[in-house]
């Protein structure tokens, strides 16, 4: 296992200004298979994190929206090392724009062979998993409540990947992997469950973002 530097327990703070439009990020958006395999920097990664479920507001409100503001969603990354972080799990704490981590050591390449072998998704330098705590939402809506869940979910990867695509990194999204195998790789608690998965990493020279 590695035994790379600890996290820091905050991110840098999130840019509001950018230098990519709405319009553009739209047009340009594609899901993207082949990454060059380096590393992204920590400011990066924090500022997919919180696209992803990044607080803004005093409220608590988030970027994507969720039924009935009750946020059932929580951010797992698994990373590579880096100069600024150890390869390792993260969970993402939405509260503090920080994280914790929950393991050491690169387990890409298992997200890989859970994910049906696709081995290219090993090369992304970051993979989010975003997982589902249900009952946050079906104990005021019921089981209607998974089909917000689902909804919620999809705004998260949206903002992922129009995020990425404005700092000029690839994402696709992959939903085919096996969940028990992912629940256990990272280690969730009981009461979530994999919903889907975001691999974000540098394109290869050439391909569009």
């Amino acid at each position: 296992m590695d035994d790379g530097p600890s996290p820091p327990s905050v991110f840098p703070e999130p840019d509001l200004k950018g230098r990519v439009t709405l319009q553009r990020a739209l047009h340009r958006r594609r899901s993207i298979r082949e990454f060059e395999g380096s590393p992204i920097s920590l400011a990066e990664l924090g500022q997919l994190a919180w696209a992803a479920q990044g607080v803004t507001d005093p409220a608590g409100y988030r970027t994507a929206p969720s039924a009935g503001a009750l946020y059932p969603l929580e951010l797992y990354l698994l990373t590579g090392a880096s100069e600024e972080l150890g390869a390792g799990t993260y969970h993402y704490l939405p509260s503090r724009h920080g994280l914790e981590r929950l393991a050491k050591g690169d387990l890409r390449s298992r997200f890989a062979a859970a994910a049906l072998a696709q081995e290219w998704t090993a090369r992304a330098a970051v993979i989010i998993v975003v997982a589902a705590a249900y009952a946050r939402t079906t104990r005021k809506y019921g089981e209607r409540g998974r089909r917000y869940v689902a909804i919620e979910a999809g705004h998260c990867v949206q903002n992922v990947y129009l995020q990425a695509t404005a700092q000029g990194l690839g994402a696709t999204e992959v939903g085919a992997f096996r969940d028990a195998a992912v629940s256990r790789l990272i280690g969730l608690p009981g009461d979530q469950q994999p919903v889907t998965s975001i691999v974000v990493g540098r394109p290869m020279s050439g391909r569009p973002t």
